[in-house]
């Protein structure tokens, strides 16, 4: 399902959804909180579809994912975003639990 929202008002929406107080919120993005809680507000207006959904991949788990169905090796993909091999072999397996649930 496609989101309408912006990367950072899916940040904001998740944390403060998962009880974490505006201060902190603000404070972690280097914002006020005024600044968080109108970018909260804005995002709940009624056709920004905000739909929280756990078991949805991040492009990073797609991609690597992708590469692997095609045959590149970790190290190859390591090389492309200048990660160890062993974190893209995290964010694989991280992929196929997630689309395993």
């Amino acid at each position: 399902m496609s989101s309408t929202l912006r990367p950072l008002e899916r940040r904001v929406l998740r944390l403060l959804d998962a009880g974490v107080d505006v201060a902190e919120v603000a404070r972690r993005f280097r914002r006020s909180s005024e600044h968080i809680a109108r970018v909260a507000g804005l995002a709940r207006l009624p056709g920004r579809n905000h739909v929280a959904s756990p078991t949805q991949l991040r492009p990073l788990e797609r991609c690597i994912l992708r590469w692997r169905s095609q045959g590149a090796s970790h190290a190859e993909i390591a090389e492309r975003f200048r990660r160890s091999p062993s974190f893209t072999a995290r964010v694989e397996d991280l992929g196929r639990y997630k689309l395993a649930r």
